[in-house]
């Protein structure tokens, strides 16, 4: 069967612009892949079209409009999930606007679909005491225990995002003094974060378990299964929920819901109400733009009550008479 256009073009879009000319990391690659996974998975099902004749002159406008709306219907898509999926599709007309200017109009189409606007999230983080919980909980005497709260306190002390943990190779550690671990961002931005005193001794007793022959390791995973393999993003989940639902059973102070990003932004947080600026906390955590980091300063509500009450005039004063012995007042209440 002859390739349609379509084909040859997302083809050609994946697997030689993205990396080739783009030169954007393998998990950016996937995300694209998989929205256009859902998009032929919706025009076979729901467009009844044949994906081996799908042309790109099949696919307009009013196509995606419905492959949006069926990502939030159908798959019970955030409108976060569904805005990121709309700006792969736009990211991949943007580049079919220069490889055949001839169906620049329905491309530009395609192109003026707006994003939804969404909620500002809100940032839920740890306190001290509950962070501390969940660190308790590893049972040290197992070589299984002693890896996890490794990389617990690796997650807290790096305000790592998670897939930075899972990509963490032996070589991206230096404990000479100062000790130092080596983070790949997104766009293969590499960071240097410090580590502290504490995580330093762990990854110290960690390694040399782990690694008792360290020549020829740089490139093996930092954290890995049983099986020796790297460990997954859900691999990671799965470790912190169960220390999560341990300290849980112990404690009312855990929240509902704890994920990997949630100890990042724990991590933020704490930087912050310790008065540490942030410029450093932008490049601690990786963030391009540092209003990215303001969310966390908007989002510190004791920050705020203590800043009020540096300047709260004491309009008030707190030694108030009581009801009872204003006599004014209750001969008022009794004429009534």
């Amino acid at each position: 069967m002859k390739p349609t256009d379509f084909s040859k073009a997302l083809s050609h879009y994946l697997a030689i612009f993205l990396p080739g000319q783009r030169n954007v990391s393998t998990n950016t690659i996937k995300s694209y892949r998989d929205t256009f996974k859902l998009l032929l998975l919706y025009c076979k099902q729901d467009c009844h079209l044949s994906i081996e004749r799908l042309c790109l002159r099949h696919i307009d406008r009013t196509l995606i409009l419905g492959f949006l709306g069926w990502l939030e219907k159908e798959r019970n898509n955030s409108v976060s999930t569904r805005n990121q999926r709309l700006a792969c599709i736009h990211g991949f007309y943007r580049y079919m606007q220069i490889e055949d200017p001839v169906g620049l109009l329905p491309y530009q189409q395609i192109l003026s679909i707006p994003m939804k606007k969404t909620q500002t999230p809100t940032i839920h983080h740890l306190t001290p005491e509950a962070l501390k919980l969940i660190l308790a909980q590893p049972d040290l005497s197992r070589s299984n225990g002693r890896r996890d709260l490794t990389l617990l306190c690796v997650l807290y002390d790096t305000g790592s995002r998670v897939q930075e943990l899972v990509d963490l190779c032996v070589g991206d550690v230096r404990l000479a003094p100062p000790p130092i671990l080596t983070l790949t961002g997104k766009g293969r931005k590499k960071r240097q974060v410090p580590v502290m005193s504490n995580t330093e001794a762990l990854l110290k007793q960690y390694m040399y378990e782990a690694f008792p022959v360290q020549d020829g390791m740089q490139e093996q995973p930092l954290f890995f299964n049983q099986q020796h393999r790297k460990m997954t993003r859900a691999g990671i989940s799965y470790v912190l929920n169960k220390y999560v639902s341990q300290a849980r059973a112990k404690s009312s102070i855990i929240p509902g819901k704890v994920t990997p990003h949630v100890v990042r932004h724990t991590k933020a947080m704490m930087l912050l109400q310790a008065g540490v600026s942030l410029i450093y906390i932008r490049d601690i955590l990786g963030h391009v733009d540092i209003a990215t980091t303001e969310i966390y300063a908007r989002a510190d509500t004791e920050m705020k009550r203590k800043a009020l009450e540096k300047t709260y005039p004491e309009m008030v004063t707190a030694n108030l008479p009581h009801w009872e012995k204003d006599e004014t007042l209750l001969a008022w209440l009794v004429s009534l």
